[in-house]
């Protein structure tokens, strides 16, 4: 129903102009469905039934992925590097093949943390470089490429993995008495471990 004004235009109601808006839009792709579905005058109504509701879209909730590694606080470190502290268990990976040594270390890292474990040692090996027994320097020191075993190495790639994060906060190289370049302190997480 349209309304003249004082000057004679014609005032068109919202739902109207609506109305006669929604009939003029064409859709980009056809949908078989909308041929089945009878019309609303409603817009708001028509378009609930279309668009499926957030829980609908995803019918499996998406994993949660762990926090980042936040490392060891600064008191923790500065006692772990120290040698203050001794550590709750043990892992020895020496000699271990990769897909090996992969899977004792998850293994270990969730049998410990459900035992209450908070701090563990891993051993890998400081490699068969000359410069390997130099590594008590600072953090970007363990990093230098000549410095790496090659198991050293990849633990500690494999520590920031999602699936290895779940189970721990941090890590850094160890005290010389524990292994020094060689192997890693590990801060675990608190809580039990989730098994999969």
């Amino acid at each position: 129903m349209t309304k003249k004004t004082a000057h004679g235009a014609q005032v068109v109601p919202d739902m109207e102009l609506w109305e006669n808006v929604m009939r003029a839009v064409k859709p980009l792709r056809a949908r078989s469905l909308r041929a089945e579905e009878p019309k609303s005058s409603d817009p708001v109504k028509s378009k609930s039934r279309h668009s499926p509701s957030p829980a609908a879209r995803h019918s499996s909730p998406m994993p949660k992925e762990p926090p980042l590694l936040t490392g060891l606080d600064r008191r923790l470190s500065r006692r772990l590097t120290r040698g203050q502290l001794e550590y709750d268990a043990k892992l020895d990976l020496h000699g271990a093949r990769t897909a090996e040594a992969r899977g004792r270390l998850l293994g270990f890292l969730q049998s410990s943390r459900s035992r209450g474990h908070r701090i563990l040692l891993v051993v890998t090996g400081k490699g068969a470089s000359p410069f390997a027994r130099h590594t008590l320097h600072g953090d970007s020191h363990f990093h230098a490429p000549e410095r790496q075993g090659r198991l050293r190495r990849l633990v500690s790639e494999w520590l920031h993995e999602p699936e290895f994060r779940q189970h721990i906060s941090g890590f850094q190289p160890a005290h010389p008495r524990h292994g020094g370049g060689g192997a890693f302190y590990l801060r675990l997480r608190r809580g039990t471990s989730a098994r999969p």
